[in-house]
């Protein structure tokens, strides 16, 4: 049956287009009843058991499930649990649900795809019987509505006709109007809430309703925070130039103090004061109002700890003792602001632990969150005695004004507390990290074993075979991106070679693998495994370029003189048979041994001569040594637990593979901008403004240097020349604190900004991308794409040559490997916290910086840094912020970079949220030093077996 409908349309030239809009209807829908003979078309599809068990005592009858789409929407984690089984998803949910939410649009078709819970689709929009016009004037939330209750009615109809005692349906909506009309229709309908509380035995999943409009209940009658503007005010606000849009970035050291980051402005906005961040939550995108100069302020020199837990008490009397607590000496203020509504929530789920209540049988907790920038939630629970000492996950339904807290509900348990798998799992939810099996639509295109090179494909390549290639890795490396190599040819040169792996062959665009690799957008490291970007067949063997056979990559090959010019670059996808597969240690023990005047090891040394020149090129050129603190584990193979650390070791060849690599992505840029001058895949770092380098600025000073920042040349040249010869640390500690200044370096879109804008500030390069790491980074594998339509060697698609679609793509790569990096330190961080859980040691460290309050130090055997609060303790320091120190009553001055010998240790005060604890030993401070540990240590415990990860 065809319905069409005609409308007329101005067109902006004043003309006037007929538009037919076509909608075929069909009779040979299946309804997905497994008792149904007469529609039943797709075996292969959900199907809705016959009898489903019925556990609610609010319907006497077994019955199907049939949600609307807000039920979808606000109660997924309801639907999620197993009791929720032989439910009806229309298409009109479905559709409505893709555009409104893509996050929960995906958990939805996991269930659906999940053949033990049968969700099964009922497409109703394109059946005869239950597609339904919209009326004149009816909006399309009430067609909508009026759709679904028109399902329900043709599955009473159906299933009646069927047999006479077949199972019912019932419609869950917690819209009282639809309910409404539903039971007027002679329709089974109850609220979500009304459903769930009628399930027998059933207490997890009533813990996960979110809470109801009509249902939300206030603690405190006070108004405390105050009302957003609505969007319409907003968006006016924002047209005339009042308000401001921007990201919302709590501190994680005060958590009266965020700043918002506006685009408009090209600046950061400093907001301070509960009153003043009004209800917003990390990553929110919110409106703001910028204050009058005389009411801008700067951050704290506190780090202030929410500790107080009384609903009713006003936030403003946090605001008047955050401003109590500000120094007395004037700082430099900050453009500031307050925000004024929300545009738009970034809630998710959070993972974290319940605050004991001092009731025994109360019903309302307080969440405290793993992540410090997220403020308790409120929620209610039954299971408070079970979930004692456990990890669980919990979402935020509301924030009304009346509230000091958001409201939220119980989601699920992860774990005990301190359990290595559960804290794994607890970091990698935290930072949004990807880690699910790979699905089966995904593992379907992987190729078919045993895989072997075509002689009609090895005919497409450059033949590398007989090349002395190898590949020079971190020990236990099994996804291997690169291998190089290097000869003398005849007049002299030298033609060097980078070779990665060829990804994009096996990863075809837009199939479900090259889908979920994109979504991934990295490969994460963590101490004691990885995360992949692509299934391990390609990741640690087919991809991998390992020495155990013939390899497809893709090859850069430049001709460069002794003095490392290059005379030409050329790029081919190629053919390999890598003849080692070595350890940066073992390339160097090659390159070191004189003896050996093999081709392979002469290669390494030609690779490693020219390295030297190409790095003091760079350096030469602006480029910057910054540090970071990096550490390696040695854990028990059979417990996986950390038994020692140790810093890594940088050799020679480390820096012989980096050079090469940042050569080759540098040609590579170079290359597909050329090609490409609008959808080029780049990757810039932004110069800082001359702003943030105050503090080490300043820090550098009160230890005689001076530290020039207007270039990356002078800023590398200045850190070169400080260094104390009593303090050899003290340089690393400048470079570390100078890292943290910068700005992060991100993918783009090279058609979406200037030339100007392209350039690499660390770098001291004008151009930069990344091709060196398909199997981890997708960026790369676009890159590959881009290069290989550039030399012939495949055909384009047009997602590829739209700016925009790339644009888009870039801003999910920089948001997951900013959540790769800090899980990757979070995950240093817990290994760091297991070692000490049983060992309490003196270690060196350093100040790193000093705070009114406290002071941050940092280890560097383990890379860890720490915090000793001076206002728990008994002694009066004096602050002097101009110095950057703390001095005690008897005279000891504790200052920016001094060593200094802490006590580490695990602190068990708190047994639900342990955490590691710094305590002073040297300088001896009475009061606030500890007495050093004994010296007999854990050495004496038996030995275990060791494994390097």
């Amino acid at each position: 049956m065809l319905r069409s409908k005609t409308f007329v349309k101005k067109t902006r030239k004043g003309g006037i287009l007929k538009i037919v809009r076509e909608h075929y209807l069909r009779d040979d829908i299946w309804c997905g009843l497994e008792i149904c003979e007469g529609c039943q078309q797709e075996r292969d599809r959900q199907i809705l058991v016959a009898k489903p068990e019925n556990i609610s005592s609010a319907v006497k009858d077994s019955h199907y499930l049939l949600p609307d789409t807000n039920v979808v929407l606000h109660q997924i984690d309801v639907l999620e649990d197993e009791a929720f089984k032989n439910v009806i998803i229309l298409q009109t949910v479905i559709e409505e649900v893709r555009h409104r939410s893509a996050p929960i649009y995906k958990r939805l078709k996991d269930l659906i795809d999940n053949t033990d819970r049968h969700f099964s689709v009922f497409v109703n929009e394109f059946h005869r019987e239950t597609y339904v016009e919209r009326e004149p004037r009816e909006s399309t939330n009430d067609r909508n509505d009026r759709a679904i209750r028109r399902c329900v009615s043709w599955y009473k109809e159906h299933l009646s006709a069927i047999s006479s005692d077949a199972a019912t349906v019932v419609l869950l909506t917690n819209d009282a109007d639809n309910k409404e009309k539903a039971c007027k229709e002679g329709l089974i309908a109850f609220t979500v809430h009304e459903y769930v509380n009628s399930l027998v035995g059933c207490t997890d999943v009533k813990d996960r309703l979110a809470a109801s409009d009509a249902g939300k209940k206030s603690f405190a009658d006070k108004v405390l925070y105050p009302e957003h503007l609505t969007l319409s005010a907003i968006q006016r606000g924002i047209k005339s130039g009042k308000y401001f849009q921007g990201s919302f970035m709590a501190s994680r050291e005060n958590y009266l103090e965020a700043n918002v980051s506006v685009a408009e402005k090209d600046e950061m906005v400093f907001i301070q004061g509960s009153q003043n961040l009004n209800r917003a939550v990390q990553d929110d995108i919110v409106a703001i109002e910028m204050l009058p100069e005389s009411e801008w302020s700067c951050p704290s020199s506190m780090m202030m700890e929410d500790r107080n837990d009384d609903e009713q008490e006003d936030v403003t009397d946090k605001d008047k003792e955050l401003k109590k607590k500000a120094p007395k000496v004037p700082k430099m203020k900050l453009p500031s602001g307050r925000i004024v509504g929300i545009i738009k929530r970034k809630w998710r789920q959070y993972c974290g632990i319940l605050q004991p209540s001092p009731i025994k049988e109360a019903l309302h907790h307080l969440f405290r969150a793993a992540e410090r920038r997220i403020p308790k939630i409120r929620i209610q629970t039954r299971q408070a005695a079970a979930l004692t000492g456990m990890r669980i996950v919990v979402a935020i339904d509301s924030w009304p004004r009346n509230s000091r807290y958001p409201q939220g509900h119980f989601v699920r348990k992860l774990g005990e507390i301190g359990d290595k798998d559960t804290e794994n799992e607890v970091l990698l939810l935290e930072h949004d990290i990807p880690h699910s099996d790979f699905s089966e639509a995904v593992k379907s295109f992987l190729p078919k074993l045993p895989w072997v090179i075509s002689d009609e494909e090895r005919e497409k390549r450059l033949d590398l075979r007989d090349l002395y290639i190898c590949s020079v890795d971190p020990p236990g490396c099994t996804d291997i991106d690169d291998a190089l190599h290097c000869r003398e040819l005849e007049n002299g040169n030298f033609e060097v070679g980078v070779h990665i792996a060829d990804v994009s062959h096996f990863i075809r665009p837009g199939n479900a693998m090259d889908q979920e690799a994109m979504s991934r957008g990295t490969t994460v490291y963590l101490c004691d495994k990885r995360i992949d970007m692509v299934p391990e067949l390609l990741s640690s063997n087919l991809c991998s370029l390992r020495c155990d056979g013939e390899r497809f990559a893709f090859s850069t090959i430049w001709e460069m003189t002794p003095d490392a010019d290059i005379v030409n670059v050329k790029f081919a996808k190629s053919v390999i048979h890598s003849k080692a597969s070595l350890t940066y240690a073992e390339a160097q023990l090659l390159i070191d041994d004189e003896r050996k005047k093999d081709p392979l090891t002469c290669g390494l040394r030609g690779l490693n001569r020219l390295a030297k020149v190409l790095k003091r090129k760079r350096i030469e050129n602006g480029a910057l040594t910054l540090a970071s603190p990096e550490i390696r584990f040695e854990v028990d193979s059979e417990t996986h637990d950390p038994i020692d650390v140790q810093a890594k070791q940088l050799r020679d060849t480390n820096s012989m593979v980096e050079e090469f690599m940042l050569l080759a992505n540098i040609s590579t840029a170079e290359k597909t901008l050329a090609e490409f001058p609008d959808c080029a895949i780049l990757r810039r770092h932004p110069a800082p403004p001359i702003s943030n380098f105050e503090p080490v600025i300043k820090a550098a000073a009160l230890k005689g240097f001076t530290l020039k920042c207007e270039t990356g040349k002078e800023l590398a040249d200045s850190l070169n020349a400080a260094n104390i010869p009593d303090n050899p640390y003290f340089n690393t500690l400048l470079r570390i604190m100078t890292t943290r200044c910068m700005m992060q370096a991100v993918y783009f879109s090279s058609g979406m900004l200037t030339r100007e804008e392209y350039g690499h500030y660390g770098l001291a390069t004008p151009i930069y991308t990344h091709f060196t790491s398909p199997i981890r980074r997708y960026s790369d594998i676009i890159v590959h794409r881009l290069l290989a339509v550039a030399i012939g060697a495949d055909s384009s698609y047009p997602d590829l040559l739209d700016k925009r679609k790339t644009q888009t793509c870039c801003n999910n790569l920089n948001y997951r490997h900013k959540m790769a990096q800090y899980a990757g330190r979070a995950s240093t961080g817990l290994h760091t916290q297991l070692f000490f859980k049983k060992r309490v040691q003196d270690e060196e460290a350093y100040i790193l910086f000093v705070r009114k309050n406290a002071i941050q130090i940092i280890i560097p055997k383990y890379g860890l840094e720490g915090t000793i609060f001076l206002d728990q303790c008994k002694v009066p320091f004096v602050y002097n912020e101009d110095e950057a120190c703390q001095t005690a009553t008897n005279g000891v001055k504790l200052q920016v970079f001094d060593p200094v010998t802490v006590q580490v240790s695990i602190d068990r005060q708190n047994v639900q949220h342990q955490k590691l604890c710094s305590k002073l030993v040297k300088p001896e401070i009475p009061g606030l030093s500890v007495p050093p540990v004994s010296e007999k240590s854990s050495e004496d415990e038996p030995p275990t077996k060791k494994q390097k990860i």
